[in-house]
């Protein structure tokens, strides 16, 4: 792949091919750990260390010890494990480094281990058939995505609190709301390519 094409692939998984917005994974996070800004900024950080990490991981894993052997249908089931222990050291690290950021994130920490955008971009990266280093790349562009929308998401709410909002609508409903004008504007990049 030349410059271009990696730059395209990074502005389309940034953008265009958004894991929350176009490919609807990573959901639940985005949903529950964007009402405050510095909490989405965490989930968001801790989101792209796990997964730029699970595809450093299990890219090699696949390659080199599952299709090698024949066990290419181990590879969800593989995929879960290695996600699982990296949110286990993410977990360990926040818990001793960032007390007050492990505190806010609360049980959508361990989640990270079930988010689906996590799986969905090691999935991906194989099925795409990206080299090494191009995988890592589309890994760290997703993840970028990933924090870029639920940032976006979550100074909206933030303003959307101090905001009067009818009584139908405030919480749930409202969120919900911006989360479909949000995958809307994020449908005007798709003339970008990707």
């Amino acid at each position: 792949m030349g410059v271009s094409e990696i730059l395209l692939l990074v502005l389309g998984a940034i953008l265009v091919n958004n894991v929350i917005f176009a490919q609807f994974l990573g959901i639940c996070p985005y949903l529950g750990v964007s009402k405050k800004l510095d909490t989405a900024l965490g989930m968001g950080f801790a989101v792209t260390f796990v997964m730029t990490l699970a595809v450093a991981v299990t890219w090699p894993l696949y390659h080199l010890v599952l299709a090698p052997l024949g066990l290419e249908y181990l590879r969800t089931l593989s995929f879960i494990l290695v996600i699982a222990a990296l949110v286990q050291l993410v977990e360990i690290v926040l818990r001793k480094a960032a007390k007050t950021l492990f505190d806010a994130l609360g049980i959508y920490l361990p989640l990270i281990t079930t988010n689906c955008a996590i799986l969905g971009v090691a999935l991906l990266s194989i099925q795409k058939e990206y080299n090494y280093p191009v995988a890592l790349v589309y890994a760290f562009s997703s993840a970028l995505g990933f924090v870029l929308a639920i940032v976006i998401f979550a100074g909206i709410r933030e303003r959307i609190e101090i905001m009067e909002v009818p009584k139908a609508m405030s919480g749930v409903p409202i969120a919900l709301v911006i989360a479909g004008i949000l995958a809307m504007a994020f449908m005007g990049f798709a003339g970008l390519g990707g």
